[in-house]
């Protein structure tokens, strides 16, 4: 994009830590934005930012930093979106586009749109990227590379704004999905925080598993680790994100335990050629994926 204006002039991102840097540096790393403005209640965080140069300045506050943005992105957690929206609002330019990067949407859409001022527009949109490690200093510029970015517009949204937030994404490295609210927070629950939930449910059943006198987490090799992995994903976010997807999550959780309980069934009855089936059946559906 050189010798011509970037897409974005002046991005503020709000929290700018893995999802957040990682955006800022995958734009600068296309010539996609022409300044990064960084908001984040973690002082020593932002700092950090501005030293390793994933953002260009530092602001004091959300207020000040959202002034004169054309884009501002969110990456905070999802209970604290509608708020963050609340409060930017009143500073936004007339034109600028609001998307985020929380993993649910149906609840946050609903909330934040109707707080935009008029002229503004709210994109929702999910990232499907990320790393169990967290802060500025854990993101990188080709974290989306590849990776498929889930943008949920209501009926209402811009079709305008929508456009430039997929260009957006797609300058990141993304494939780009438009989606409804409510089919994304079905999909997710099931491909990703079902997952989370069953890793955390399992390192906390392992080190609560209490026929010897010692942790056995120690003694965990490469199998255990590479499931669990997850669990390691900042337990704030994902305490926010079982609460706002709920009953979608529920729902899964509901289904999995059927399953769950039909292969103990099948270890129960000494069934070899069930368990076969029941394994070979899950490495056809995984090998297919791949």
């Amino acid at each position: 994009m050189s010798g011509s204006a970037p897409l974005v002039r002046r991005l503020a991102v709000i929290g700018v830590g893995l999802i957040g840097g990682s955006l800022a540096r995958a734009l600068r790393a296309a010539g996609a934005v022409g300044e990064v403005v960084g908001i984040d209640l973690d002082r020593a965080n932002l700092r950090q930012a501005a030293e390793l140069g994933v953002v260009d300045r530092a602001a004091a506050t959300a207020a000040e930093g959202v002034a004169g943005a054309d884009m501002v992105f969110l990456a905070v957690p999802v209970r604290a979106m509608a708020g963050v929206v609340r409060e930017i609002g009143p500073h936004l330019t007339a034109g600028c586009i609001v998307t985020d990067g929380g993993s649910v949407k149906a609840e946050v859409v609903a909330a934040c749109d109707p707080l935009m001022p008029a002229g503004t527009c709210f994109v929702g949109g999910h990232p499907i990227a990320g790393t169990e490690h967290s802060g500025v200093g854990a993101s990188f510029a080709t974290l989306y590379q590849g990776k498929r970015c889930i943008l949920t517009p209501a009926a209402t949204t811009d079709r305008d704004a929508l456009a430039t937030v997929a260009r957006m994404w797609e300058a990141a490295g993304s494939e780009v999905v438009l989606m409804a609210p409510e089919m994304h927070d079905r999909l997710v629950a099931a491909i990703s925080h079902l997952p989370h939930m069953v890793a955390y449910a399992l390192v906390n059943a392992v080190e609560g598993y209490d026929r010897f006198e010692e942790s056995i987490l120690r003694y965990s090799a490469g199998g255990f680790r590479d499931f669990t992995r997850i669990a390691s994903s900042d337990p704030a976010m994902w305490r926010d994100i079982a609460l706002m997807n709920r009953e979608g999550i529920l729902e899964v959780m509901d289904h999995f335990a059927a399953y769950f309980s039909r292969l103990r069934s099948l270890v129960a009855a000494g069934d070899a050629e069930g368990l076969e089936r029941f394994f070979r059946d899950s490495k056809e559906s995984r090998d297919a994926i791949l």
